[in-house]
């Protein structure tokens, strides 16, 4: 019986055409991976010879190593490597499929010619054809910041005293915002709209984004497209984007691309519609196959495009004849938690794997509780003798780390944080430093000169002054010199361009700045031993940081996750019962013992969205109450999806924090009927563990007891590994004695 079904799931409906059958004994595999054996499912897919041809995987199911077998098949069935086109979304996702073809066998030679590219690099370079010269390149956000403002100035001179509903803004909190709104618009190719007989409110309601950015987008975009004249930069995914828009409409630079033979497409749920159109533009030729793997489940990027309509509908309403395969088993973790979200997700998950992860579930009392007991799951881990750097505490979202930061550095625990700002360095936390700063006139506590750069530039958003950003660069190399100046910032006269009304930026900056003149008046009464809980929730209350915060930031879900992080900080200085001046210099003292050079191996901290297509060896996930996660203001699939890619990127361990009271606890929790499905689990490991026995038994191999941490070791000895088995093996009539503490007894 097929191990898979011994899960007692229920297999779902699909509307598109049956899962293909196994292929044939007589289609058999011209390609011999090197150290794996492929499953029956991945034989599949390797030999699958149909024109489109899409793979739903479940996390963990080894989806990047099973294309590479299909490229090595199709090399062994004679296509040249200029022939194939591999394409990922992320460079990280781009150099794990070059390391895939190399460790399946393909020699080195014939990977290396192998087209492997992300969609942006691969769009960069079919533009080369067409593009002018000297387009500049923005890899990064913040070398868009010029253009962006050069946009907003042409709005404003352009709409100021039309529009009652504009309001334009230059700080870099909405510089940020629009850069995010304009790869939206782009990945959705919502700009191909017809709009053109009602007006830009309208539009932009139509739309879903502010009227603000909606404008400056197309401004943006005419000032990068030199009024159609050719694109002057690109910014990230706007090669993607411009390729898309020069496949339709009559455009012919699909003709141009590359006799592809084979297209391969790994993270499939990853996919918008302008990426989509490229494929599609791709698959159209005669001569070219497609495989292209996904979990729809894993679908979490909505917010730039990604959606699971792609994988269920538009695939197979654009190409009726696909054929679809699955990837049941997860080779990243075993049966418990395999089951546990075969139930949660309602689908077949299994697992190959003789191994407990094991499923903990400490709770909590509060906040400052729960942060504790991440603590002590951690301490835990060391004490079983496993490496901090293997352990990753995922976040729904950022303002959660604040008690779990204080913790861990009260614990002296080394953490990092590498794509989420530690919170001492998020804007609403730098603001509210700044503002202390000039209140005690010691800015210079603050040693590092970016974090004094990025006080300012929350200063600014906060206070919602008009400042052009060339005042404001001016201003931060002055403080640079002398940083007591930096309570001059408040005495800047604000600029604003000729013939332009004072305020079109920004409506409600004259009321703010007042409001924040008075706070620091204010606060500079205060005695220096007055309780730091006291002050700043006085000062959040003069400056009215909770209204501004909903105007600043435009998604309501974006301004609570910043109200909610200043809350946390609130509530360290309310627990630490310090005076300002105190806490002013353990507020310093922290970020001094988070900048310092930490050991190698730290602990991870990350928000869930991050850590998509990564794995560890154990997963924390903090704060599973009903009001966090899922999120009452956000979709439920999309919370779903995220607390399912959460959960499934853990390997040995996954512990769950939730609320004592049951009542509080997310519902997420009994979802994963961890109880009802014990029994069959611990029945799969034993099946497995039987599957190894008898393997090892047979003849023709040894199979070895080595661990996930020493597949290097074994590997360079020259053994290969069973991909159905999930184990270390060396052939008969090897020389055994390099293996020999690995040998089973």
């Amino acid at each position: 019986m097929n191990p898979a079904q011994t899960q007692p799931q229920p297999q779902p409906q699909t509307q598109h055409q049956p899962q293909t059958p196994a292929p044939a004994p007589a289609n058999l595999p011209r390609f011999i991976a090197r150290g794996l054996v492929p499953t029956a499912e991945q034989r599949a897919v390797q030999l699958s010879q149909n024109k489109v041809t899409l793979v739903d995987a479940n996390a963990g199911a080894a989806k990047t190593t099973t294309l590479a077998l299909r490229a090595g098949e199709a090399l062994a069935r004679k296509l040249a490597p200029e022939q194939i086109l591999v394409l990922t979304f992320t460079p990280e996702a781009r150099d794990v499929m070059r390391q895939r073809l190399l460790e399946v066998g393909i020699p080195s030679g014939q990977a290396e010619r192998i087209a492997v590219a992300t969609f942006e690099q691969f769009s960069a370079r079919q533009l080369d054809a067409i593009d002018i010269d000297g387009v500049r390149t923005c890899s990064e956000p913040r070398q868009l910041k010029q253009m962006a403002l050069a946009a907003m100035d042409r709005v404003g001179e352009r709409y100021a005293g039309r529009l009652d509903s504009l309001e334009l803004h230059t700080h870099s909190i909405a510089v940020s915002q629009f850069i995010e709104t304009q790869l939206t618009l782009k990945a959705t190719m919502a700009l191909e709209a017809d709009v053109e007989f009602i007006g830009p409110e309208e539009a932009a309601e139509q739309l879903g984004v502010p009227v603000a950015d909606y404008l400056t987008t197309l401004e943006y975009e005419t000032l990068r497209l030199d009024g159609g004249a050719g694109a002057r930069w690109r910014g990230p995914f706007d090669a993607t984007y411009d390729l898309a828009c020069n496949l339709t409409g009559g455009a012919r630079l699909a003709e141009r691309f590359p006799d592809y033979r084979l297209v391969l497409c790994d993270e499939l749920h990853d996919l918008n519609e302008a990426a989509f159109r490229i494929l599609a533009a791709l698959i159209d030729r005669s001569q070219c196959f497609f495989v292209g793997a996904g979990d729809r489940d894993q679908v979490i990027y909505a917010r730039l495009g990604a959606s699971d309509t792609y994988l269920n509908q538009r695939f197979a309403a654009r190409f009726p004849r696909l054929v679809r395969h699955r990837l049941t088993y997860s080779y990243r973790h075993g049966p418990h938690l395999a089951y546990a979200m075969a139930a949660f997700k309602d689908k077949p998950v299994d697992s190959h794997l003789a191994l407990h992860t094991e499923i903990s579930q400490p709770h909590y009392d509060d906040a400052d509780h729960c942060a504790r007991q991440v603590v002590a799951a951690v301490r835990r881990w060391q004490a079983d003798g496993h490496p901090l750097d293997g352990c990753a505490i995922l976040l729904r979202d950022r303002h959660q780390s604040v008690a779990i930061e204080n913790a861990l550095i009260e614990a002296a625990i080394d953490y990092r944080t590498p794509a989420m700002a530690g919170y001492l360095q998020r804007d609403e936390i730098l603001f509210l430093r700044g503002m202390l700063a000039i209140a005690l006139r010691d800015f210079g506590a603050i040693k590092a000169a970016e974090v004094r750069s990025a006080v300012v530039d929350a200063l600014v958003a906060f206070s919602e002054m008009a400042f052009t950003a060339r005042r404001i660069d001016h201003f931060k190399s002055q403080i640079a010199k002398a940083p007591d100046l930096l309570g001059e910032l408040f005495l800047i006269e604000e600029e604003h361009r000729d013939g332009v009304e004072p305020g079109w930026r920004d409506a409600a900056s004259a009321s703010t700045k007042r409001a924040v003149i008075d706070a620091i008046a204010w606060l500079s009464t205060l005695d220096r031993a007055t309780p730091a809980a006291a002050v700043l929730t006085g000062l959040c209350e003069r400056v009215q940081l909770v209204a501004a915060a909903r105007r600043i930031f435009v998604r309501p879900y974006d301004a609570d996750v910043v109200n909610k992080s200043v809350a946390g900080l609130l509530a360290w200085a309310a627990g630490s019962g310090l005076g300002l001046a105190d806490f002013w210099a353990a507020m310093n003292a922290r970020e001094a013992f988070i900048r310092r050079k930490r050991a190698p191996k730290a602990v991870l901290i990350e928000c869930v969205a991050n850590a998509k297509g990564k794995e560890y060896d154990h997963v924390i996930l903090p704060y599973l109450q009903a009001d966090e996660f899922p999120h009452p203001q956000q979709p439920r699939r999309d919370e779903d999806n995220l607390f399912y890619v959460a959960a499934t990127r853990a390997r040995l361990k996954l512990t769950l924090l939730s609320p004592a009271d049951n009542g509080q606890r997310s519902a997420f929790l009994a979802r994963l009927r961890l109880a009802q499905g014990s029994a069959a689990a611990d029945a799969a490991i034993a099946r497995n563990q039987a599957q190894l026995a008898a393997a090892a038994a047979a003849p023709g191999r040894h199979y070895l007891t080595a661990t996930y941490q020493e597949r290097d070791a074994v590997k360079a000895l020259g053994a290969q590994f069973d991909m159905a088995r999930r184990a270390w093996y060396v052939e008969r009539g090897a020389d055994l004695a390099p293996f020999a503490r690995w040998l089973k007894k």
